[in-house]
């Protein structure tokens, strides 16, 4: 083995020895050893049976420049001028080695938490929130960012205190924030981000009204109405998604969607009235209330699809068990994630990766209801 300086790493699941020689000209050279066993040191020697996690200086090492460099490009400074050859070496050392920033220590020097709350919404939305939530986590680290995932109740209190308590950089929701937390971010005077209205997704609600729309034409619908959960409090998220039902229903010149409350109690009544006034075809505001529909159809001893056809949104597991199962539109987790986290990164001012095209989010899953 060569003599000098040398750091263990690990890298790929392997033990990685980086042994650093001098060269000429005053550079620095690198010799790489891998070892599958495990790296033993010796007695009295700092190394142990662990390997020691590579900083900036073994980074700054390898690609020949100075720590003050390698902070500069992997932090992104402004108003320094490094070569484009200079940060693909510093990029380069830093894979190589397995670097990863100390998220604690660049946060306390930013003088911020670097904490993103993550708002998961109390309605029924499916599995896609955690799905798309898991993947925003893992993006959010590699910028040294802690996503903190907290989850709607019926009393948002608890909202407001994390707010003010976590001291977050930014918030993110799927769907608006009640009154008292959208108040907590305006005084906390940070940017929200509603995952919803991104232009890169393309404007979900005015889609996905699409896609239910056209399904229930292409099965000869033309009268449509649409269920609201009877929970005030969730209303807004009905306006969201009705209002893509009733544009494409103006689109194609069919009669104005009739709209109604759904509970467990008025459920038979309310199909009944809608079958009566001719409606051959339901959107509801999301799967639960799909299946409200659905049982409110059975006590009214009519049929589905016959009598009135139904169809969810949010590929709740329930709508594959309801009688008969369920229509709806599923919704692509990464697409959502991807979004969320690029406009995270625009409004902090972090290097935002490419997003694309504004991209369809969502497929149709056809069942019987339908």
């Amino acid at each position: 083995m060569p003599s000098g300086h040398h750091t263990p790493i690990l890298y790929d699941g392997l033990l990685v020895h980086i042994f650093w020689m001098a060269a000429r000209q005053g550079h620095t050279a690198a010799m790489i050893a891998c070892h599958h066993e495990a790296w033993l040191g010796r007695e009295g020697d700092a190394l142990t049976d662990k390997a020691v996690r590579p900083t900036t200086a073994d980074v700054a090492r390898l690609a020949s420049v100075s720590t003050a460099t390698v902070s500069y490009v992997l932090n992104n400074a402004e108003g320094r001028r490094i070569s484009a050859p200079t940060r693909e070496a510093v990029y380069r050392a830093a894979e190589l080695l397995g670097y990863r920033p100390n998220l604690a220590a660049r946060n306390l020097a930013r003088g911020k938490s670097g904490v993103v709350l993550y708002v998961v919404p109390h309605v029924a939305v499916g599995e896609m929130p955690m799905q798309a939530g898991s993947r925003m986590t893992t993006e959010l680290a590699r910028q040294g960012l802690l996503q903190v995932q907290i989850f709607e109740a019926e009393d948002d209190q608890h909202v407001v205190d994390a707010i003010k308590n976590l001291d977050p950089v930014a918030i993110t929701s799927l769907f608006p924030l009640s009154e008292a937390a959208f108040s907590a971010v305006r005084a906390a005077g940070i940017p929200h981000i509603e995952i919803g209205t991104l232009p890169a997704l393309g404007d979900p609600q005015l889609s996905v009204g699409e896609l239910r729309v056209e399904h229930l034409v292409s099965r000869g619908h033309r009268q449509i109405a649409f269920a609201y959960t009877g929970i005030a409090k969730w209303r807004p998220l009905g306006d969201y998604w009705f209002e893509g039902v009733s544009r494409a229903a103006r689109l194609r010149d069919l009669p104005p969607v009739r709209v109604g409350e759904i509970t467990l109690d008025n459920a038979a009544d309310v199909v009944t009235g809608w079958v009566q006034s001719g409606v051959t075809a339901v959107c509801a505001q999301s799967d639960e209330i799909a299946c409200l529909v659905l049982y409110g159809i059975h006590q009214a001893r009519l049929r589905c699809p016959r009598d009135l056809a139904v169809i969810g949104v949010d590929a709740s597991p329930m709508g594959v068990v309801s009688t008969p199962p369920l229509t709806t539109v599923q919704f692509d987790p990464r697409a959502v994630a991807d979004a969320a986290v690029a406009a995270i990164f625009e409004r902090l001012d972090l290097p935002t990766p490419p997003t694309g095209e504004p991209t369809d989010i969502s497929h149709l899953i056809v069942r019987s209801s339908t």
